[in-house]
């Protein structure tokens, strides 16, 4: 008998990714319930190292301490973060799942639906979505140094 051929998944797109993340929230029906079910998700993370908490990866913009660690590996970016508000801590989780392991022009090119697909967008306050539009900045910023 014959061993079949290794063949690996197809990579993601980024468009495919959010529809995913959307289906897998979107089960929860009310929009608070949903938030805190992405703020849940982020406890189970273990904080970044002290030695990660830089004014460099800080985000600028957000009214919490937030920090975005970011890499690059075989062509793709890579997000991890931390905050020290629980909620910045999982919406900052959740778009940093959102665009690791995604090249540096797919990363530039998809804006975020999430929030505002989720229904999450409406039950932040105009400071914290500010804060999103920063995170998502220092992303994009990241990706454009990739691309050069």
């Amino acid at each position: 008998m014959q061993a079949k051929p290794l063949t690996l998944p197809s990579p993601v797109t980024l468009a495919e990714k959010q529809q995913q993340l959307i289906a897998d929230y979107v089960i929860i029906e009310d929009a608070q319930e949903r938030l805190a079910a992405i703020v849940d998700r982020a406890r189970r993370i273990p904080p970044l190292a002290a030695i990660d908490r830089t004014e460099a990866n800080r985000v600028q913009g957000c009214i919490s301490l937030a920090w975005i660690v970011a890499e690059q590996r075989a062509g793709c970016c890579y997000f991890r973060s931390d905050a020290d508000s629980p909620l910045v801590r999982g919406l900052l989780k959740l778009l940093c799942d959102f665009y690791s392991d995604a090249p540096p022009a797919e990363i530039t090119a998809t804006e975020p639906m999430l929030f505002e697909a989720l229904g999450l967008a409406r039950n932040l306050s105009p400071t914290r979505l500010n804060g999103l539009r920063s995170v998502r900045a220092k992303i994009r910023e990241y990706a454009d140094h990739c691309s050069a």
